[in-house]
């Protein structure tokens, strides 16, 4: 449909709303209304977990009885099941509003075209802006992929060379992208449900894996380390952390020393065995784990090794690549992805939709999807 400036800018303040609750409502929709009647805004609200009340239900208690004959804009369609709150479509059919102007269709199987439905039937206008459909989709993408496949979306994240190197084979201290490139990754990191990295790079960095941003998030980050033989050292930062932090789960095999496992989990870890092929563990178990728990996002900032073990498993959704401007050069300095990769041009994995963001003043990172057959 076709909205008028008034209504243009009035959705697009939904949709600003709905940002403001990124990473501070999972498993929920990140969602933002705003409730106007007679050209001025009467209410305006965002979800937050926290919170627990629904958009649509705090721009109505702003709005109060000029809800009556208004129109709320809203960037997903208002739910119409019972969850932690009653269906948003009885307290809008309830307030009496008038119309309803929704940037996209909720993809949840509960929702799904059923609250359009029972507000029309309620003789409610109801409206579909579909040229905001993309901006209200990237808002909510974990979400809708959740909904539409059953997993997280799966995002590798690296820092890479010109060269396409993210190691070198001697001395690795030192930065391969700035300062202003590592903020964009932790923003990323802010808005993921979850975290996994390898033990190699726990090793070598005895990294802590937290997001930095200080800012407020639904749930705390779950960290997660890839480790077979259950290697990673008891006085480690990120093991010492777990006991306050409560977030870290150690993905092991059934190899592993039943002795460190409890170890492990005497100090706050939570261990998962899955094996996979080759003695490793599998990625595809844990990704299926962390699915059961509603996590909606994975990123993975890891080393070669797993970053081709979540390729070869079929799991990674995008890929966010940082590029700084240096070049390493050399067959001894490790790629982005290790193992023994694609044999031929012709099966390399496709990444489709890219878009490219600039990091000035010289570095550059490539955002892109996984080509899927379905």
């Amino acid at each position: 449909m076709s909205l008028d400036a008034a209504d243009s800018g009035h959705l697009r303040e939904a949709l600003d709303l709905a940002r403001q609750s990124r990473a501070r409502t999972s498993p929920n929709p990140a969602v933002g209304a705003v409730i106007v009647r007679d050209g001025e805004i009467a209410g305006r609200g965002f979800h937050t977990w926290e919170g627990v009340k629904h958009a649509e239900t705090l721009a109505l208690e702003q709005a109060g009885e000029r809800a009556r004959g208004a129109t709320l804009y809203i960037n997903l369609e208002p739910c119409s099941h019972q969850g932690r709150t009653g269906p948003c479509v009885d307290a809008l059919i309830a307030a009496g509003v008038r119309r309803v102007v929704a940037a996209m269709e909720d993809p949840n199987p509960m929702v799904r075209g059923e609250g359009f439905r029972k507000l029309r039937a309620a003789g409610i206008e109801t409206e579909i802006a579909s040229g905001f459909a993309a901006e209200a989709g990237w808002i909510n993408e974990p979400f809708i992929h959740f909904m539409r496949t059953g997993r997280p979306l799966v995002t590798l994240k690296t820092a890479l060379t010109l060269d396409g190197k993210i190691a070198a084979p001697d001395d690795n201290r030192g930065w391969i992208t700035s300062e202003r490139a590592r903020l964009h990754v932790q923003q990323i990191r802010h808005e993921s449900d979850a975290i996994l990295t390898g033990i190699g790079t726990v090793l070598a960095d005895d990294c802590l894996l937290t997001d930095r941003t200080g800012l407020p998030r639904s749930r705390p980050l779950l960290r997660i380390v890839l480790d077979s033989q259950l290697r990673v050292p008891l006085d480690s930062k990120i093991v010492t952390s777990a006991a306050e932090c409560g977030d870290l789960l150690v993905v092991a095999t059934s190899a592993a020393s039943t002795e460190r496992r409890r170890a492990l989990e005497a100090r706050g870890a939570a261990v998962l065995v899955c094996d996979g092929p080759g003695g490793r563990a599998d990625f595809a178990t844990a990704v299926e784990w962390l699915a059961a728990r509603k996590y909606l996002s994975l990123m993975i900032e890891a080393g070669s090794k797993v970053n081709w073990a979540a390729f070869e498993a079929g799991v990674v959704d995008k890929i966010f690549f940082y590029f700084g401007a240096k070049i390493l050069g050399g067959v001894e300095s490790l790629p982005v992805a290790g193992g023994v990769g694609k044999r031929r041009r012709m099966d390399a994995i496709q990444v489709e939709r890219t878009r490219i963001h600039l990091i000035e003043p010289d570095e550059f990172a490539v955002e892109g999807y996984v080509h899927r057959d379905y």
